[in-house]
């Protein structure tokens, strides 16, 4: 017969002895894997080195990430002193630098990619298993722990695949404050110029104004017709409906500025200087233009990282392909279980039996049916895959820059040709004309052709003024990377569409007369 028992203190005392002896076997494979995993920790600024060293290099400007309430009330306050001055394309960008929700949510994901980094350069985590068994006269305790070798082993070749795989998403991250700060500068352009469009339809319809009036009363003399009455009423009110088609398209484009920017409430009152800048007086040269942007190109940068992160992972898979799982482990078992049997004096004899015991185990899985095959296969064609890619955006950023530059050195040419002969003449011929007018050598109806073109050539002029400064801001973001469209921050772009880095709506097409 058998009966149930309690321990004792020497059944404690080799409890504790055991687990002692599974706590050394626990440590001593997690310290086999801190010299092969260095000890690589989190940065202090959240992986973001390469991003402020384009922002201050390439935009010198300032980032901040907002993972704090101190850092949020600096932004803030840094923000809110640049607004309380009509803005200029430099401080757009700061702002938008400095409030873009979504520029910051990126930097958010960044972290994320670190911690990952972080995680991969650690060795494998063991994992440690407790059993008890018992019935009414035995107890069975066994106690294991075990890690991966294959991981332990391959260690030293999985982190420089992990520290590429994060340089490549921090130079993603370089290409969003790009993208955000080359998107917020295009569209200061637009805005800005919708404003100065406004301002000149504005005065514009203040003239066709005076000149109805001045019809009318000419009219009630008998000195004008009713068909140039007509004609110049016609004017006048088809003017009207361009101004306001006109103040739609600035309330837009300043709506997309302030998403932009990442304001609202009374961040939104902020102010715009009245007209465009002047055209610089010396150009940017285009020499060289095609070896620095492949140098400096974010974009480039981050394809570079991810091809290297891949040729990592091949020769891994090509090693590691044979064997999916090579675990080893220490275990121990600890059984203990008492017997009774008849003696002569008619009692029992108590007999108990104690046992002890410890190995290490292996576990081992082999893909017998492709053995590895399919893995390097697939880490093979990823590889050459993002070869291909990076090789396609060398190709692409060398023709991106010449296109930008050629249409920042066009858009440049269009705008003098507009500034220093196309307006004017369009100045002089309306002067003549309303000289003859008032001379009654040419009726009403030429003075109105000659004013509708004057009014067409001006909106060009202003139009063409925008796309050579968003021209020129293509040309930055083709160098160091950014592209032609900013997309992802905070609503839709205004996009590059029609003429040379401009976008959007023409007013021009739409003018009366053109």
């Amino acid at each position: 017969m058998t009966s149930p028992q309690t321990r004792g203190s020497g059944a404690c005392r080799g409890a504790e002895a055991s687990l002692g002896r599974r706590a050394r076997a626990a440590a001593l494979l997690a310290a086999v894997g801190v010299p092969l995993g260095g000890c690589v920790g989190f940065s202090a600024d959240g992986g973001l080195g390469p991003a402020h060293g384009y922002a201050a290099l390439g935009l010198r400007k300032d980032i901040v990430k907002v993972s704090d309430e101190t850092a949020a009330v600096g932004a803030a306050a840094r923000a809110e002193q640049l607004l309380r001055r009509p803005l200029t394309p430099d401080s757009a960008v700061q702002v938008a630098l400095l409030k873009n929700r979504a520029l910051q949510a990126s930097f958010n994901d960044l972290g994320v990619s670190e911690a990952e980094f972080v995680q991969a350069t650690l060795p494998p985590v063991p994992r440690i298993s407790l059993s008890r068994t018992g019935g009414d006269f035995t107890l069975e305790v066994e106690r294991s722990v075990a890690a991966s070798l294959i991981e332990l082993l391959t260690l030293p070749v999985r982190i420089p695949i992990a520290q590429n795989r994060f340089r490549a998403e921090q130079y993603r991250a370089v290409g969003q404050v790009l993208r955000l700060a080359g998107e917020a500068r295009r569209q200061f352009y637009r805005t800005v110029s919708a404003n100065q469009s406004v301002a000149y339809l504005e005065q514009a319809l203040a003239s066709a104004g005076s000149a109805s009036t001045l019809a009318t009363q000419l009219g009630e003399t008998g000195a004008l017709n009713k068909l140039e009455q007509a004609r110049e009423h016609a004017f006048y009110s088809e003017l009207g409906a361009q101004l306001a088609k006109a103040r739609v398209l600035q309330r837009v484009e300043r709506e997309k500025l302030i998403r932009l920017l990442g304001l609202w409430g009374r961040e939104i009152d902020f102010k715009l200087p009245n007209g465009l800048p002047a055209l610089p007086g010396r150009l940017v040269s285009g020499t060289r233009i095609e070896a620095e942007a492949i140098k400096k190109r974010a974009d480039i940068q981050t394809a570079r990282f991810e091809l290297q992160s891949l040729a990592g992972q091949y020769g891994l898979n090509q090693v590691s392909g044979f064997i999916n799982v090579l675990d080893v482990g220490y275990s121990d078992r600890y059984e203990r279980s008492k017997a009774f049997e008849p003696n002569e004096q008619g009692g029992f004899n108590v007999t108990r039996e104690k046992s002890f015991g410890r190995g290490y185990s292996v576990d081992l899985v082999i893909p017998i049916y492709d053995f590895g095959t399919t893995v390097v296969r697939g880490a093979r064609e990823a590889y050459l895959g993002a070869a291909h890619r990076l090789a396609e955006k060398a190709v692409n950023a060398r023709s991106e820059v010449r296109e930008a530059y050629q249409r920042y050195r066009g858009q440049y040419d269009i705008t003098r040709h507009y500034q220093g002969s196309v307006l004017p003449l369009r100045k002089t011929i309306q002067d003549q004309a309303l000289l003859q007018y008032s001379g009654m050598l040419i009726d009403v109806t030429t003075l109105i052709i000659d004013a509708r073109s004057r009014i067409l050539s001006n909106i060009q002029a202003i139009e063409a003024q925008r796309d050579f400064w968003i021209a020129a801001t293509d040309l930055r973001a083709a160098v160091i990377g950014g592209g032609f469209a900013g997309e992802g921050f905070g609503g839709e772009s205004a996009g590059v569409e029609a003429v040379a880095g401009g976008g959007g709506e023409t007013l021009a097409s739409a003018t009366p007369g053109g």
